[in-house]
């Protein structure tokens, strides 16, 4: 089954980079005709993700191997659980098996991380939201592995959505050049994309509230007062974010400020993979 469309180009840009010209190992010790199991083990506690990227990898090589999962893409798992058992041809297990676990042991350190932060903001209205600090190639399985942590996507790219940033507003001569600016362009081109500005300070804040025809304020690396302050400031007129150097000792003090959105950048860039590992089973 092709669970992600367009990953299957990837898949064989990995299996070239990997396999080569063939996997001499599992060729000189195995006959072709061979069949067998194995299973996915979990060799610590956490949230499992990448299941039906695996299936797809598996797929891929061969469409006669089948995967039975043993738990879902999202949920909590214990070390010793088993994940999936694939069965059919040893030759393709054994070519996709440190594939499948590079994918999905990152997957599931993402989807573990991104649940530590989401709890610790339980109850108070804020979303933890991903950044574009993903690895080249790999964004769209890291930011699936963050929406099956819990958390949001913020953006896929610098083509749905925009975010005025810092650098924007300096090149551009200010906030309300740099607004007014989107907001041409958007109509000229007749797009419908949300706009997102960073502000730097209250002050900045004060100013796009004096501007308007933006739908989020970032706040970007403000203290908590500074942060409850905005907050105040904006009153519910347009979304809020935090952002910058927000780790699991702060968050809690940002959410309780009452922004709607807190991004990490740590979500996918900053992160221990998770252990797994794949054993033969008789």
């Amino acid at each position: 089954m092709n669970y992600f469309p367009d990953l299957d180009g990837d898949i064989d840009r990995w299996f070239a980079e990997d396999i080569g010209e063939g996997d001499h190992t599992t060729l000189g010790t195995i006959p072709a005709e061979v069949s067998g199991a194995a299973i996915l083990l979990a060799k610590e506690a956490g949230i499992i993700a990448g299941i039906a990227v695996a299936a797809q990898i598996f797929h891929r090589m061969d469409g006669d191997l089948k995967l039975e999962p043993a738990l879902e893409d999202g949920k909590a798992m214990s070390a010793g659980d088993t994940v999936f058992r694939i069965t059919g041809k040893v030759h393709s297990i054994l070519q996709c098996e440190r594939l499948v676990l590079n994918v999905m042991q990152r997957m599931s350190g993402i989807a573990t991380t991104t649940r530590e932060y989401v709890k610790l903001v339980e109850g108070t209205g804020a979303r933890v939201t991903d950044t574009r600090k993903t690895t080249p190639g790999l964004r769209m399985l890291e930011k699936e592995a963050v929406r099956l942590g819990g958390g949001t996507n913020h953006r896929s790219g610098l083509y749905d959505m925009i975010l005025i940033k810092d650098n924007h507003i300096d090149y551009a001569g200010g906030l309300k050049p740099a607004i007014r600016a989107v907001l041409n362009y958007l109509k000229a081109r007749d797009l419908d994309l949300r706009i997102e500005v960073e502000t730097r300070s209250p002050d900045e804040v004060a100013e796009v509230l004096s501007i308007g025809g933006v739908d989020r304020i970032l706040l970007d690396n403000f203290t908590v007062d500074q942060t409850r302050e905005a907050v105040k400031l904006v009153h519910r007129r347009y979304e809020t974010e935090s952002s910058g150097g927000i780790t699991r000792e702060t968050i809690r003090s940002y959410a309780e400020c009452g922004v709607d959105y807190i991004s990490v950048g740590a979500l996918t860039h900053h992160i221990r993979s998770l252990d797994l590992s794949l054993k033969a089973k008789f």
